[in-house]
């Protein structure tokens, strides 16, 4: 697949295309050296459907709750329309935790989205890379502008669990 640019959209101080931006990470080439670029590089994949590197950048004890299903389902069935970075703390080199807040668009079913959320990172075992941990609502903000999902659709933060096992728990 050649994309002129990336689907995370970033800039510096040009557009990047998605092989010299996300394209190494998600094919396995090369670890992404920050929690940012794995939140970027994680969000490409949604786009071009990489659900092996959604679920392997997944902190292995969370990886149960994951379902194939559900994460390839919401990949291939959205339009991804690109990522903001609202916020970083942290999950630089040489850093072992970072969050990352952050703002998916993507269009569903006829419906232009947006998921906001704050997603928490770690740096370490089992292979010394970056794995997602965890993502819930930023505080006082809206995390989804547009349709609800419904209780058994795929969580919008991207975690592959259903919604109401995710961030429709605490709803």
């Amino acid at each position: 697949m050649t994309l002129q640019t990336c689907p995370c959209r970033k800039t510096a101080p040009a557009p990047i295309s998605y092989a010299e931006c996300c394209q190494p990470y998600v094919e396995g080439k090369a670890k992404a050296p920050t929690a940012e670029a794995l939140m970027r590089a994680r969000y490409s994949a949604f786009a071009v459907g990489a659900i092996d590197y959604l679920i392997s950048t997944v902190a292995p004890e969370a990886r149960n709750d994951m379902e194939r299903g559900a994460l390839e389902s919401w990949s291939r069935e959205s339009d991804w329309l690109g990522l903001d970075i609202v916020d970083t703390i942290d999950g630089q080199q040489g850093d072992t935790t970072g969050v990352v807040e952050f703002i998916a668009h993507f269009a569903r079913k006829g419906s232009r989205e947006e998921h906001h959320e704050r997603s928490t990172f770690r740096f370490g075992e089992p292979d010394d890379s970056w794995y997602f941990v965890d993502g819930g609502k930023p505080r006082g903000k809206t995390v989804v502008k547009g349709a609800q999902p419904g209780r058994n659709d795929p969580c919008t933060c991207g975690s592959g669990k259903k919604y109401k096992k995710c961030c429709g728990a605490a709803a």
